[in-house]
């Protein structure tokens, strides 16, 4: 019942929100919402350790006679992405405190609905619902980034949309196809479509299909071109919602239904396909060395960061594998607390840019602090939660092939040099027009950047608990692929 919990309370605080006018009540009761949601996590996460390290089912017929049911369920893989999103959805809500926000209802509605869709995709263990909740966490996305954006956010959340929606497509029809391939009688359930008789042409098409769907949503390069532009339109809360949590998506797709579907592609071919994460990687760290955009060199970070995680999952590796699970948790919350700090600077200096920027650790030593230490996740530093994850990564890569683990490496190389020399150009040095007025971050600023380190710090100092969960998720993947 916990499981479904998780997914109604979302659709029950968005439509509620919906009809609440006044701004004031909207966000704080959207902030209620959403710590009652982190609430309900930490109870399901207790269940899951202490009862059974099951699937916390629930499952109910609803289109029996097609094969579809709402079947929800949260092992080591779900316990993991759910821990996260109602982790961070407060905290996103939370930063939007003090701001005036047009529409206010509509906007914390439509972060529910995506909230609830993204649930859905973490738990669902029936492909046609998988896929109605994919689609249901990208049309909140979408609106956010186009209501609330910047300058041209139509032209940009317009290639946002087309570029995620025809790859949704694309696995509509792999999903569909699947369907007939199961046994009789057909069904969507997750467990007959691992079971699919596929040729081999045709688990190549299937592959295909649900590696670009996933590649978009992630983005892996050379599917990549809608990101950078998004994520600078975006209203905060929108880039926080896309890269601390839609770009998860495609990471855990992969894991849940592309590789035990179609294993046997990447048994065979795996090392074709890793290698377009691996060009990411390079590509991505040598543009954002050179960007003057705080949020754009975030996200081109991004896109570097994950094509690691990318190339960690399909190693087929054990080892690699936990470690994409854990750098997933450690990316969204690093990437969150940037969005903040940068946030937080736009607001005190009215620019983003990093050359107009320089001396804001002598006005704000608070802020320079906050900054530091979720910089340093970022670049993985040893006992910070960037670390655990890409040291297990590289380990199983090593493992695979030492070419593709030394190129691989470089994103810790790049990540310093660029988010270093960004730091430094930005808080170190002598304070200018712009800065000289900075103040530092108030109490009510540092609660949620404080959240953030706990995290940052307790994931790379005693990572035992979310390795027992990855471990137990990506156990039940490598017995169906082996």
């Amino acid at each position: 019942m916990l499981t479904f919990t998780l997914i109604f309370l979302p659709l029950l605080a968005a439509t509620g929100l919906f009809f609440v006018k006044e701004e004031k009540w909207a966000r704080n009761l959207a902030f209620a919402m959403a710590l009652v949601e982190f609430g309900i996590s930490i109870a399901a996460l207790v269940q899951y350790f202490l009862y059974c390290h099951c699937h916390l089912l629930f499952r109910l017929d609803w289109l029996a006679s097609y094969g579809i049911s709402l079947k929800f369920g949260i092992d080591g893989l779900s316990m993991l992405m759910v821990l996260l999103t109602t982790f961070l959805v407060p905290i996103i809500i939370y930063t939007t405190f003090g701001q005036k926000i047009n529409r206010p209802a509509s906007f914390y509605s439509l972060i529910f609905l995506m909230q609830a869709g993204l649930m859905g995709v973490f738990t669902a263990f029936d492909g046609m619902v998988f896929y109605i909740f994919w689609e249901l966490a990208l049309i909140p996305a979408y609106f956010i980034a186009a209501f609330w954006g910047g300058k041209d956010r139509i032209r940009i959340t317009f290639k946002f949309f087309a570029y995620t929606f025809s790859g949704s497509l694309l696995m509509l029809v792999a999903i569909i196809f699947l369907y007939f391939r199961t046994p009789l009688p057909h069904s969507f359930d997750h467990i007959w479509l691992y079971a699919s008789n596929l040729k081999p042409d045709e688990q190549i098409w299937v592959f295909l299909a649900f590696f670009i769907a996933f590649a978009i949503k992630v983005p892996i390069f050379p599917f990549h071109t809608w990101q950078p532009d998004t994520y600078v339109t975006a209203p905060y809360p929108g880039s926080m919602l896309l890269g601390g949590l839609m770009s998860k998506m495609g990471l855990f797709g992969m894991i849940r239904w592309m590789i035990p579907i179609t294993f046997s592609v990447l048994n065979t071919t795996n090392g074709l396909f890793i290698i377009l994460p691996v060009t990411g990687i390079v590509y991505a760290s040598l543009i954002a060395i050179r960007q003057d955009d705080l949020k754009r060199l975030i996200a081109y970070s991004s896109i570097a960061h994950l094509g690691l995680v990318a190339a960690g999952i399909m190693v087929l590796n054990a080892q690699a594998m936990q470690g994409a699970m854990i750098q997933m948790i450690s990316h969204g919350i690093n990437i969150v607390g940037l969005f903040i700090i940068i946030q937080y600077i736009e607001a005190r200096t009215k620019t983003t840019s990093i050359s107009e920027l320089g001396g804001i650790a002598i006005k704000a030593p608070r802020l320079a602090a906050f900054f530091m230490i979720i910089l340093l996740g970022s670049i993985a530093l040893p006992l910070t939660n960037g670390f655990v994850g890409e040291f297990l990564i590289l380990l199983g890569m090593f493992k695979y092939n030492m070419v593709f683990a030394a190129v691989a490496g470089l994103t810790i190389i790049f990540s310093a040099l660029y988010m270093l020399w960004m730091y430094q150009r930005v808080m170190l040095g002598n304070t200018n027009a712009v800065t000289e007025q900075v103040s530092d971050l108030s109490w009510k600023e540092m609660i949620p950047l404080i959240a953030i380190v706990i995290m940052v710090l307790w994931i790379g100092i005693f990572p035992g608990m979310f390795m027992k969960m990855a471990e137990n998720g990506v156990g039940q993947v490598i017995g169906i692929i082996r």
